[in-house]
């Protein structure tokens, strides 16, 4: 092998190593879905005085947990995810970081979104299609 020819190999092999870090900096929503325990992307934050109810969504599946905004003592905690038609799925209890995830089959149907982190809480209010 002559030198260019060596040099132009390397040069493709840098061009890939480069392209497959910036790819590796561009999407961090995918690592912070594993972070949080549930599948997907993250659609919509509802806050509240205590915490926040953090949904996911991967194909028809929605996908919610709380987290309060003071992490670290046990506190009271409840999440709740119900699809029209059937029950709800709730995780309650006394946590340090999060309630559920508790993951539901929603397909086109609307849903209803619960939440409590202490004496804080969020309800939609309604059925809503995310």
């Amino acid at each position: 092998m002559d030198s260019g020819s060596i040099r132009r190999r390397l040069g493709a092999f840098l061009a890939v190593l480069a392209a497959s870090g910036l790819l590796a900096l561009a999407a961090p929503g995918e690592a912070q879905a594993a972070d949080s325990s549930c599948a997907g992307r993250k659609i919509r934050t509802f806050t509240f005085s205590t915490g926040a109810v953090k949904l996911y969504k991967s194909g028809n599946y929605l996908c919610a947990l709380t987290v309060p905004k003071n992490a670290g003592s046990r506190q009271p905690m409840m999440v709740s995810l119900q699809a029209r038609g059937f029950e709800p799925v709730i995780d309650k209890g006394l946590f340090t970081r999060h309630a559920g995830p508790v993951r539901s089959y929603v397909g086109h149907r609307k849903v209803w979104i619960k939440g409590s982190v202490g004496s804080g809480s969020y309800d939609s209010g309604g059925w809503k299609r995310y």
